[in-house]
């Protein structure tokens, strides 16, 4: 199924997600979809924080080395940006990170064509479904052999926009996926309130799952570092907020 055919059946009038995918075939450890919010509440220190987080974790000493120490020393990521149902954007097609050259590669292209949260219109609301079912078109289009499937959802904010987001974490857990999520709480959050909670009982499912949330804007990298190490080290039992 077409992506505009895939969303026109999500209730999506139309969609303005760029793909330019190629086949992309390769055998890996991890297939990694990083799934990340750049709806109109994202500013551009918010933006920043995403677009660099991911680009100095993937090229970190730790990540590397569960990269390269694991049973193929291989994963496969992509890299997209959402927002409101019908308002995503692929920087990053299919790429294989067989160590730290390759890592350092994908890197530039996030760093580069990133969103910077400068220009917002038109983005309007957080629509954490559609995020999860553009990650699963996208897991569905891997043409290789990967051991874990996941779609890693980095937001500030839960489902307001789009279908429920239970239907579409129950259709990725369907097909073996596992849905991870990085919270970034806003700086004067309800104490009462947890984004971190919402994702938990919301948002993560399938096998292994967790979220991982942020204690101030200097630790996401940090954060997401420790977060891909889990992923990707396959011997390695998740330590955080889980979902059996």
């Amino acid at each position: 199924m077409g992506l505009n055919s895939f969303l026109r059946l999500a209730g999506t009038a139309a969609t303005s997600v760029l793909w330019g995918l190629q086949a992309h075939a390769a055998e890996v450890d991890v297939a990694v979809v990083f799934a990340v919010d750049f709806s109109s509440s994202i500013d551009p220190e918010v933006a920043d924080l995403q677009r660099n987080g991911h680009a100095v974790a993937l090229t970190s000493p730790d990540v590397i080395a569960a990269i390269t120490n694991n049973y193929l020393g291989c994963i496969s990521i992509a890299y997209f940006e959402w927002s409101s149902p019908g308002n995503s954007r692929v920087v990053l097609p299919w790429t294989s990170i067989c160590g730290l050259e390759d890592a350092e590669a994908a890197a530039v292209v996030i760093s580069e064509k990133g969103d910077t949260g400068l220009s917002r219109r038109g983005r309007r609301g957080t629509s954490v479904s559609s995020a999860i079912d553009v990650g699963c078109l996208l897991l569905d289009q891997f043409r290789g052999q990967a051991a874990k499937k996941i779609i890693d959802i980095s937001a500030n904010g839960e489902n307001n926009d789009g279908l429920p987001v239970q239907r579409s974490r129950l259709v990725a857990a369907s097909k073996g996926y596992t849905i991870n999520a990085i919270a970034i709480p806003a700086e004067n959050e309800n104490p009462r309130y947890r984004l971190a909670s919402y994702f938990s009982e919301n948002v993560i499912g399938g096998p292994g799952a967790f979220v991982m949330t942020t204690t101030d804007t200097n630790d996401y990298a940090a954060a997401l570092r420790r977060k891909l190490v889990t992923e990707i080290s396959l011997n390695v039992a998740p330590l955080f907020h889980s979902r059996n």
